[in-house]
Parts: C-alpha cells; structure tokens; sequence
C-alpha cells in the first residue's frame, strides 16, 4: 500500500492523532471491532440508483468513501483485507422518465418496470437503461483508477445471494412493519409492505399490500391491482425486491457491510434501515452523513433533472485532482457545484501540492494531496497558476496552446510542453474554459478621469521597469501609483512609512477596464507573464476607449 516514505509506526501514530476527517472516520471504523475483534475482510459499501445519468455527487461518494478507506489501511498497517462494493440498485422500478435522456416516448411505456429490463434509450449499444447508467459510472470510476468491485442489485437478487436474508425479512415481517409504518402517512399505511412484488406478466415492480405470508414457505400473496386476481409468488430468486429502506438494511445484512456513508437528506433513512438492519439480526454499518450538492441556483443536484454538473463537464474544463480535492474538502458543508467553482478548485489543489514537501508529517496527513494520492502526492507542481493562464488567455486573445506557451517560455525559461506536460495539459483547459464561459460573460467598462488618470501613471511607472521585473517589483509599482490617490487608500492598512495601504478597489478597476472582468489573481504576477510592453499597450487601448468600444 502507499503510503508516506517514513516508517510504519510514526505514520499510524500520526494518523491516530490526526483530525483530517478521512482518519476521524477510520478510527470510528476500528472502535466497531473493539470488542468481537477484527474480521476476516472490512466491506465498505457505496449506493447508486441507476435512474439517470451519473453525477458528480455520485463520484463523490465513491472517492470520500475511497480516503476513509485508506486512512482505515493505514491505521491497521494493512493488516486486514479491505473491499469497496459498488452497489448499483438497478432493479428499482422507473417512477418517471428522467429530464436529460433521448428516446423519452418509448421509456414512458415502462414507466413502473425495473431499471434493468427498459431498454437503451441512447443507443442500444447496452441491454438495458441501467446497463448503460451503470457503464458510464465504471467508465468514470475507472478512469480515476479506484479499487472497487461493481455490484448490480438485479444479479445478486436473481442470483439468490439475497435469499437467505430475504426469508429472514419475511420472518421478521411483522417487526419490520412495526418499525416503517409509524412513519407513513395513512394512504400508504395502508399499501406499505416491505416487498415489492414483480408482476409476473407485466414486468411492473408492484407497490401492493400482502394478503398472506407463508415464511416456512418462504412465499407472499397479492392481489393483482388491475384484475383483482390473488397471487402467489416466493420472496427469493428475483421475484420481488424491497423496499428503498427494507432493501439497504437487507442489503447490509446479507453483505455484512461495515462502512457506508449517506448525504444528509438520507438521515431518516439511515436511522430506519438501521433499525430493521438490527431485527434481521446484523449490526449496521458506520458512516456519516455528508452535505448535499447544489446547482448554481442553490437547488439540490438530480439525476433525473440533469442539473449541476456531470462528471464529463467537470473532466472537460480541469483535471481529476482537482475534483477529488473538492470532493475532500468540508463534505459536512453544503456546496454549489456548478463552472465556477472549478478554477479555484484547480489552483487550490496545486497549492496544497506545493505545500506539501515543505510540510512535517502531522502536516502532511491534514493535507487534502496526501488523501486524493493515497499518501503519495507526486512531487511536480506548475509554474503559473490556471487563473493567471486563464487572465494571459483573455489579455492576448490567444486561441491555441502554441501562443500561450510562448508568454510561459518567457515568463518561465526552460518550461515548455515537453518538459511540463502537467503545465500543458492545464493550458487546454484554460483554453477551454475561456471560450465557453469568461469569454462570453467579459465586460469592458471605460474608465473615469480619476482612472485615466491613474492609467496613464501607471503607464509611465511600468516603462521604468526593466522588461524581465518580476512579479513583486511590478507589484510594488501598481501599488506606489494607487498610494497617493484617495480614492485607493485604504486606512485600515499600513503602507511603507505608516501611509495608507491600497485598497482592492484599485485592482478591480484595473481588471474591469483592461480584461473585463471582476476579479483574477495577484496582477503583477500576472504583468510579469503577459508581459510590460504588453500591458502598456493594453492600458493604451483602453486609454483610447478601444477596449470599451469593442465590448
């Protein structure tokens, strides 16, 4: 397992003491197996429902789940075997046609059957809708190399591997009930039954009351809702499947799951399915429950709407890491998951990366790189942050990499494609990224007198720079040409000789007027990448209302 280049005992000690949430929830782990002691293998358990194209919220699961693992690995030295299942609950019946998906006519002619026997609304490459949810989420999950196993609810049902288990819900019928339907309200009281039949003719996955059980039979009885007709049918082989709540606590149950955490919304859930986990007579399995994910207009993240981000939106415009990084961090905080979020996500990453050789070990464990790497972080990091690349894109107008490349050779001598395909890489992005949403939303503002003004000042302080200053000089020069100007004095800060600081409303304006944007990073580094002579013709630009005018 990999794990930090130092010896096994400081390491787990460290993690032991460790506050990094991913180590908090492993320790949980290990006081399960305090008293019976350890078990042969740990399981660790994730959930997916099939009823709509993947999102991010799922992967997330999957990668929490994956760290707490991990961190779980490292605090037994790897002594005892770990598995991560991935459960697909394909067997659900399909309640309504998702928002995002083609061909919705013909799936609205299964409404009510099982996700795993509607047929392939995108291109009946697959054998089913699930089939192919289920192909995309393994596409994904593989393409980030975790270690999972892949379980389908409609194999393992049809399978018999939930048999045993299921005679033992029909046992404890009766108790099972007593737990769910205090919960309902009287309409479905009055149709609630822990099974959900499969009509034997139509396919349909009913929601009927039972008017028979037999549990040394291993058999339940029904009547047919359109003909009136009773019907017999046995709980295993794949004739029923359970109810969302009966079905997690049974499928705890006949895994022996360990470990499974649930968003926030699932709370209620949790706390049922653990009760009947417990009168099937298992334990039910740690866990927290983490934030839920919201669109940009605050709204919960659904499959079936299709709205927040895919993981494909997310791959296009920057790299894994740095959706594991936001998967990482605060997973009890709920956070808008929509574009903007993602330039950000990238150079908060690269930081954490930077930081890390510089780091102690305590440090280290607390760092979001050691979790996404499993304890590996690698040791390259990269020149020019993505928000600066993203503000060298909008200043030079430039559409390939071949341009840009040529302002980070200069910036950085020695740093080309070839030598940092990491820094390459990140340059498509920014590319991208620009073109589909900075770009369109760019507005130029002219500026006012006390503005041209200042322009023009600064204009004259960068021609007396050397062309190669580096960030800090430039930097120091914006900021002796905002000093004396009161409208960026800021008298809260100190500046050289107890003078007033500047404020950042002299930074917005410069971004405002010469990129036409709110906001973007430190701007003398930026100056230092795109150039001094290039700057000043950009503030000539603006100087004359070019700018202003082509927006």
């Amino acid at each position: 397992m990999p794990t930090l280049e130092n010896d096994a005992a400081p390491l787990r000690e460290e993690a032991l003491a460790s506050n990094a949430w991913p180590f908090e929830e492993a320790r949980k782990l290990l006081k399960r197996f305090e008293a019976p002691g350890m078990p042969a293998e740990v399981l660790f358990e994730t959930g997916y429902g099939p009823s709509g194209l993947p999102h991010i919220g799922t992967f997330g699961e999957v990668a929490r789940t994956s760290m707490v693992r991990h961190a779980f690995r490292v605090l037994t030295d790897d002594a005892v075997p770990t598995r991560l299942l991935c459960f697909s609950d394909d067997m659900d019946g399909l309640r309504k046609v998702p928002d995002n998906v083609p061909n919705r006519e013909m799936m609205a002619t299964h409404l009510g059957k099982p996700l795993s026997r509607i047929p392939d609304p995108f291109s009946n490459e697959h054998p089913s809708f699930a089939a192919a949810n289920n192909a995309r989420l393994r596409h994904f999950l593989d393409g980030f190399r975790f270690d999972y196993e892949f379980a389908s609810a409609t194999d393992y049902y049809t399978a018999g591997r939930f048999d045993a288990t299921l005679l033992k819900m029909l046992a404890a019928y009766d108790e099972v009930m007593e737990i769910i339907l205090p919960t309902l309200g009287p309409d479905r009281r009055a149709t609630y039954s822990p099974f959900l039949p499969i009509h034997p003719k139509t396919g349909i996955v009913l929601q009927v009351p039972m008017v028979e059980r037999d549990p040394a039979a291993g058999t339940i009885a029904y009547l047919d809702p359109e003909t009136g007709e009773r019907i017999e049918t046995s709980v295993t082989g794949g004739r029923v499947k359970c109810q969302w709540k009966a079905d997690w606590a049974m499928r705890w149950t006949a895994l022996g799951v360990d470990y499974e955490m649930a968003g926030k919304d699932l709370i209620d859930s949790v706390t049922l399915s653990s009760k009947i986990c417990r009168a099937l007579g298992a334990k039910p399995p740690e866990g927290f429950n983490y934030e839920l994910f919201l669109d940009e207009n605050g709204q919960k993240i659904s499959k079936s709407k299709g709205n927040g981000l895919t993981i494909d939106d997310w791959l296009a415009y920057a790299s894994p890491e740095s959706l594991s990084l936001y998967m990482f961090q605060k997973p009890k905080t709920a956070k808008k998951l929509y574009f903007d979020v993602i330039p950000k996500a990238v150079d908060d990453y690269y930081a954490f990366l930077s930081a890390y050789r510089r780091q102690e070990m305590r440090q280290q464990l607390q760092n979001p790189v050691w979790h996404i790497h499993d304890g590996m972080p690698p040791e390259q990091g990269i020149a020019v942050p993505f928000a600066m690349l993203l503000n060298l894109v909008s200043a030079s107008n430039a559409s390939n990499k071949e341009t840009l490349w040529g302002f980070i050779s200069r910036y950085a001598p020695g740093v080309t494609a070839t030598t940092d395909p990491e820094l390459d890489r990140l340059v498509g992005y920014a590319l991208r990224y620009y073109d589909d949403f900075v770009k369109p939303a760019k507005r130029f503002r002219a500026p006012d007198e006390v503005e041209r003004e200042a322009l023009a000042a600064l204009d004259a302080k960068l021609a007396e720079l050397p062309e190669d200053a580096d960030g800090e000089a430039i930097q120091n020069a914006m900021l002796d040409v905002a000093r004396p100007i009161e409208r960026y004095q800021d008298l809260k800060k100190k500046g050289p000789e107890g003078g007033p600081g500047v404020s950042v409303e002299w930074f917005q304006a410069l971004y405002q007027i010469l990129l036409g944007q709110e906001k973007g990073p430190r701007f003398g580094s930026f100056v230092a990448l795109y150039g001094i002579g290039e700057t000043r013709a950009l503030i000539r630009l603006a100087l004359e209302g070019k700018l202003a005018d082509a927006a």
